[in-house]
């Protein structure tokens, strides 16, 4: 006889759909604890460019996979799994309900779904060959063979990167993945209306121009942090480097925050579109 699958609930949406107030407010009520799935929260003194929760905010939830990663090394999906896999063993043998929440579309569904990947032997050659590469020059190589299997990827895991490119050349492309769940998974998928989503935006933007995202991009570079590591962290932290070096002005700032936040949210709403009931 089957073993049931633990239950779990995962909270989806984009950036500023109030996924975190959500869930803190559905924890107290179902005695949950809360996994965050967002791939750059899980680094330490990136607070305000990731809108991370505060102590205040999380009222007394226990908060998993937050502050977990050095900022100068890379954080990868597996990784990701790992420390959530165990976050959820933790939560429910206590008897609590393990509440995911985020918004990085691969991370939450390599945490939910184990995949069965396509039998092709490895080729020596060809990782030798790749070895030497970085991941953004396997990315776009990938990009090129199979674009539908770049988009599902962890972009920053190299060794993912070039088995996918070992398949790609051996098959033609990557084929689909068989997913086989690993949780009894509840979904709650917020999604606000467009003109609602693009004011929550504007007004997340100013609200983390206020609380010192140019101060904090100005500590990273003070703990010695490449530039280059710096824009790998995202727009948040790309367009407050330009101002620094005096690229852009602080209007456009602002201006191209809210751009991308938008853009950036309407490409997570594309993902969990699988996710509505």
């Amino acid at each position: 006889m089957a073993r049931a699958l633990a239950k779990i609930v995962v909270i989806v949406g984009p950036t500023t759909s109030g996924k975190s107030e959500y869930a803190v407010r559905l924890a107290i009520k179902i005695n949950g604890e809360i996994i965050s799935a967002d791939s750059r929260q899980v680094y330490s003194g990136l607070d305000v460019g990731t809108a991370k929760i505060t102590k205040r905010e999380m009222r007394g939830i226990r908060h998993h996979c937050l502050d977990i990663a050095d900022t100068k090394q890379t954080f990868t999906v597996d990784d990701f799994v790992k420390a959530a896999s165990h976050a959820i063993d933790h939560i429910l043998k206590k008897g609590k309900t393990p509440i995911i929440v985020g918004g990085t579309g691969f991370y939450i569904d390599a945490l939910l779904y184990k995949n069965a990947f396509p039998n092709v032997p490895p080729n020596p050659t060809l990782r030798a060959s790749l070895g030497s590469r970085t991941t953004k020059s396997l990315f776009e190589m990938l990009k090129k063979l199979d674009p539908r299997r770049a988009h599902e990827i962890d972009s920053k895991n190299s060794r993912r990167l070039i088995r996918a490119i070992e398949i790609a050349t051996a098959l033609g492309k990557v084929p689909k993945l068989k997913k086989t769940p690993r949780y009894d998974t509840k979904v709650i998928f917020l999604n606000p209306k467009p003109a609602r989503l693009k004011k929550r935006i504007a007004a997340r933007t100013a609200q983390m121009i206020r609380r010192g995202l140019v101060a904090e991009i100005k500590k990273l570079l003070a703990s010695k942090i490449p530039r280059a590591r710096i824009r790998e962290l995202g727009f948040e932290y790309k367009f407050p480097l330009d101002y620094i070096d005096g690229k852009i002005s602080r209007p456009e700032l602002a201006q191209k925050l809210n751009t991308e936040t938008w853009r950036y949210a309407k490409r997570q709403l594309t993902w969990f579109k699988k996710y509505n009931p």
